[in-house]
């Protein structure tokens, strides 16, 4: 099932059609795939190239996949529990070369997390992020240091169908993908004024 962007702009088609499924196929990721997933996640830019984030991911089943499951809010554990793999993102808040205070390290994760996104659609893959998880609990069940911040969840694998998913996921899983418009995110001159550029 695909639900493009809907916009008259010429957009990267990975970029026009990544969305945030919720229905998972259960074949398994190929490992190839999750290397390069990865890799391109490593090569995500970042502030003074600190690289500030780490991946606790683990596949279906395994006891690093039973944990992030077990760490989200049941809303999210009710659809995700059918995700062949599941990541959980850190980042590092201070910088690893000065042990000063790293400002952009939420930043430069969820840079890297797009980068991955954007890697996964090209192998055919979907993903969708969770900010939905106790912290506290992925904090206990995995012993993440205090200079580690747990962030974001995200499943990962092929799409499955809508159909597989119960109500209310499913009605979501169908339903028009919207957005805001440009004019409201995009300003010059003052905050709230609308740019020339998107208009």
């Amino acid at each position: 099932m695909q639900k493009p962007a809907i916009t008259p702009l010429d957009l990267h088609p990975i970029i026009k059609n990544r969305w945030s499924p919720r229905s998972f196929d259960r074949r398994a990721v190929e490992p190839e795939k999750l290397r390069r997933v990865f890799e391109a996640a490593r090569w995500s830019p970042s502030s003074h190239n600190e690289q500030p984030w780490r991946f606790l991911a683990g596949l279906k089943s395994d006891s690093t996949w039973e944990k992030i499951l077990q760490s989200l809010v049941e809303w999210n554990r009710l659809w995700a529990q059918e995700a062949p793999v599941l990541i959980l993102a850190l980042g590092k808040k201070t910088s690893t070369k000065n042990g000063e205070p790293n400002h952009a390290y939420r930043y430069d994760t969820g840079q890297a997390l797009a980068w991955l996104t954007v890697q996964a659609a090209h192998e055919g893959l979907v993903a969708h992020q969770m900010g939905g998880f106790s912290e506290q609990e992925a904090r206990r069940l995995f012993e993440i240091p205090e200079d580690y911040e747990p962030l974001t969840v995200t499943a990962l694998g092929y799409q499955g169908p809508a159909e597989n998913l119960a109500e209310p996921f499913r009605k979501l899983e169908l339903a028009e993908r919207v957005r805001k418009k440009a004019s409201v995110l995009v300003f010059a001159g003052k905050f709230g004024s609308a740019s020339s550029l998107v208009e």
